[in-house]
């Protein structure tokens, strides 16, 4: 079982240096400028804007260059390489399908009009748009527009920049927060209706006259919507295999993920129904915290759902599912400290036998980050204390009385390294520290969350997630509005009999309340007492104070 953990850790540790490699990264880009300028070597000169094909080669290679280095640029140098490969790889596959289609139709000698209106515009700006957001999705859409513009006819050059840059657009601000497929089938659509739209503009496709030019009419009116929407139809298909061959999660994935029926939630909610319930109310917190920063809210929420689940190695050692006793009072502070950090190894190997999501393994990894277990290292400098007290007086040795060393008593990390990440993290110490107030008012919700994320900030554990002041500032009111819905008072309400009891005094015309006071009086003076050694002056006392007060 240990080699095998080992080899999970060691195999996730050479993908991702190979994920993050420059070379590897250098060597994608040279694969994607020479497999396209070959495709463009491949055009016929009668087609090519430019004059010869070499020339058409070179101007290839050129653009290639410049937007390869724009999209580096704009992910700072530090972009995952299956991001690369399915960016360009998308965008390869997009400029082939235009090549195959200016081939059938030109070399059927048909319509050459069919040769644009079968061109699959939506195809690698709706695929990028979707897995990696809508500015991949852009860039997408500006780069097979450039490209594509040297492969098609030369006389359909404006009609296909225009559909392509127009139809693209409609795509990626269709899929803004796609969180069902039928989302996409929608942006298919509606880049069908751009397509179809623009090709009568055009030209290309003729308002008919007769009955012979509706059928022609018709079949190019299908063609222009129906290729849009037959592509939305094969991403959706297709969705599940690119997210896990390249490493992305999309929202609609993560709806998936967020089913509390799944075996380790479960689990969770016969065992340890204590870490259950702060798992949602932490998925709670931490949801309406990323909707205010730009964070993945959905990621965040079914993140917060496993964060926890290494409790379940030994649940009843967390205070949430203690009933009358507490296992810590037969154990050492540092034993005690061993197996509450324990849980984030154990939730780790839990997830990866289950085969988690990484992003998943990632949050329970780095949700404590490197944080101080203090209740129990401040009891162990206590018993430190005691101890040494003891020696003074010569009732022990010093070298019996263990050292309290820090490192002992701290989380093993790494710190919180996504906006995601640090909010699920600050979200769980909030949650934990708010079962202390004893009246939750809102001043006092305020404090505590102001506090408890500022601490965090000054320690730093927040150093690595990207998030601003500015981010922190509504990520705190968010934590306080979120709070104060969830521990508000409630109205006491009056038991049925003294309900009954009111309705009865309310008929005979005696007030409710005084009434109920009175009865209260006779009972206490009437009642037995258990002690048979009554004292009369005390009961005199007791009776006047009460008949006072009434």
């Amino acid at each position: 079982m240990s080699s095998g953990k080992k080899r999970r850790t060691q195999e996730r540790a050479v993908a991702g240096s190979i994920d993050r490699s420059l070379g590897v990264r250098i060597l994608l880009y040279v694969i994607f400028i020479v497999t396209s300028a070959a495709l463009v070597y491949q055009v016929p000169s009668e087609r090519l804007i430019v004059g010869s094909t070499r020339s058409a080669v070179f101007v290839h290679i050129i653009m290639s260059l410049g937007l390869v280095t724009l999209f580096d640029m704009q992910h700072l140098h530090r972009v995952r390489n299956g991001r690369v490969s399915l960016v360009f790889g998308s965008i390869l596959f997009h400029l082939c399908l235009i090549e195959f289609v200016s081939f059938m139709a030109f070399s059927n000698g048909k319509d050459p009009n069919y040769g644009v209106l079968l061109i699959p515009f939506a195809f690698a700006p709706l695929v990028n748009s979707v897995l990696l957001g809508r500015l991949s999705g852009m860039f997408t859409t500006y780069v097979v527009t450039l490209l594509g513009a040297l492969i098609v006819p030369q006389a359909y050059l404006l009609q296909y920049m225009v559909i392509s840059l127009i139809s693209g657009i409609t795509v990626v601000l269709m899929t803004k927060n796609v969180r069902r497929r039928g989302a996409l089938l929608r942006a298919g659509f509606y880049a069908g209706v751009v397509v179809l739209i623009l090709a009568v503009v055009f030209g290309m496709i003729q308002m008919p006259e007769t009955t012979q030019l509706w059928r022609t009419f018709g079949i190019k009116a299908a063609i222009a919507l129906g290729v849009s929407i037959l592509m939305a139809m094969a991403v959706s298909g297709i969705l599940p295999a690119l997210e896990s061959m390249f490493g992305v999660t999309t929202d609609i994935s993560w709806l998936e993920m967020s089913d509390l029926n799944h075996k380790l939630l479960r689990q969770m909610q016969l065992e340890a129904p204590g870490t259950f319930h702060h798992s949602l109310i932490v998925a709670s917190l931490a949801e309406a915290a990323a909707e205010q920063v730009g964070a993945n809210a959905t990621m965040c929420r079914v993140c917060s759902y496993f964060h926890d689940i290494g409790k379940l190695k030994k649940p009843t050692y967390f205070i949430e599912n203690q009933g009358d006793e507490n296992p810590h009072d037969n154990l050492t502070p540092t034993m005690s400290a061993l197996v509450i950090i324990a849980h984030v190894k154990d939730g780790v190997d839990m997830a990866m036998k289950h085969k988690l999501n990484p992003a998943i393994v990632d949050v329970i990894r780095e949700h404590h980050g490197d944080s101080l277990v203090y209740y129990f290292y401040h009891k162990a400098k206590e018993l430190r204390k005691d101890g040494e007290e003891k020696v003074e007086k010569g009732l022990e040795k010093i070298e019996d009385i263990p050292e309290v060393e820090e490192e002992n008593f701290r989380y093993p990390g790494p710190r919180p390294r996504t906006p995601e990440s640090g909010i699920i993290s600050l979200a769980d110490c909030v949650e934990s520290a708010s079962r202390t107030l004893g009246k939750p008012t809102p001043a006092r919700i305020q404090s505590l969350v102001d506090d408890i994320v500022m601490k965090r900030v000054n320690e730093g554990m927040l150093d690595d997630t990207g998030l601003t002041l500015r981010d922190i500032k509504k990520i705190r009111e968010s934590f306080a509005k979120t709070l104060r819905s969830m521990l508000h008072s409630r109205i006491d309400y009056p038991k049925e009999e003294d309900a009954a009891a009111d309705e009865e005094m309310r008929k005979a015309g005696r007030p409710a309340a005084k009434q109920k006071k009175v009865e209260a009086v006779e009972i206490d003076l009437d009642e037995p007492q258990p002690n048979p050694k009554r004292n009369p002056a005390l009961e005199r006392k007791k009776t006047k104070r009460v008949a006072k007060a009434s």
